[in-house]
């Protein structure tokens, strides 16, 4: 990727170090925690459930998750970064400049105004405005505080484990986060809480894989502004962010952690839905070609 001429944000909240080993949360690189490029939203909430009492009413409005026990805030440890972890703060720091500068131009264009998303890095678990969060989720956006949060580790393994290397990769897995930011200021999470809190956003059809697909898409038309306004790709990188998309399907994963595909445990689509959508946005740069919820077809 070329990145010359990216602004990074501003917005952000480095929480590195500041977390530590705790090891009740259970060993990083569960495939299943990765969900698709980021865990985000739904498989999120249905981790943090659990904590809950079943309450996803409380987590989706910002009232769940009780009184932390994470030790982040005033007082916190902090370690200094690694080198390569530095490196991808830096990267992060760039593509999430850059979404801020790509949506708010398309938004502006629809007479709405772009909230951006506080870019939050983190060292295995945090704090946040949906309950606990833990490295071993992944990636992941909070629609209730407005954060896109991740443990930079992360990165690692998209490329050793996943078989997804490269920085288009990992673009991709940031500019699908900042997708669902785009969600949560268009309404769209509103319109799928009732059917996440009546059970019926599961199954290959169902609400959760259609905003996950729906933020894949918009990841394509983050990639297509920004490669127009700023000449971001180069030879490869497309091949690379459809690898990421390909590692982080439901079936693929399903295989790999349990020999089979159970599509009714779909939350965030197939391979080849994930690759389809990324590749429509990315083609069109058009967000109005990315309404996966009146289509019969995902």
């Amino acid at each position: 990727m070329r990145l010359d001429d990216l602004r990074p944000t501003e917005n952000v909240d480095d929480r590195r170090g500041q977390g530590g080993g705790f090891g009740g949360f259970g060993g990083r690189g569960r495939p299943m925690v990765i969900g698709g490029g980021g865990l985000g939203l739904v498989a999120f909430i249905i981790i943090a459930l659990l904590a809950n009492g079943g309450d996803i009413g409380g987590l989706l409005n910002g009232t769940g998750g009780g009184q932390s026990t994470l030790p982040y805030g005033p007082g916190a440890q902090s370690e200094p970064a690694s080198q390569e972890d530095q490196a991808a703060f830096e990267f992060s720091r760039k593509i999430i400049g850059s979404t801020e500068d790509v949506w708010t131009q398309i938004l502006a264009k629809r007479g709405i105004q772009y909230q951006a998303a506080t870019f939050t890095p983190f060292t295995q678990y945090t704090e946040t405005g949906c309950g606990e969060g833990q490295a071993v989720m992944g990636p992941f956006y909070c629609p209730n505080d407005h954060r896109v949060y991740i443990d930079l580790a992360f990165f690692n393994e998209l490329a050793t484990r996943f078989g997804a290397p490269g920085q288009f990769a990992q673009a991709y897995v940031l500019a699908h986060e900042i997708g669902h930011n785009v969600q949560n200021i268009l309404g769209t999470m509103d319109n799928v809480q009732a059917q996440l809190s009546s059970g019926r956003g599961s199954g290959a059809t169902g609400a959760s894989v259609r905003l996950e697909l729906q933020a894949d898409c918009y990841a394509g038309v983050w990639a297509f502004s920004a490669n127009r306004q700023f000449h971001i790709l180069e030879t490869g990188d497309v091949e690379q962010g459809l690898a990421a998309a390909t590692a982080v399907g439901d079936d693929t994963l399903q295989k790999e952690t349990q020999g089979r595909v159970a599509p009714d445990s779909f939350t965030h689509g197939t391979s080849e839905q994930r690759v389809r959508w990324f590749r429509r946005g990315l083609s069109t740069g058009d967000i109005d070609q990315c309404d996966t919820f009146n289509t019969r077809t995902l």
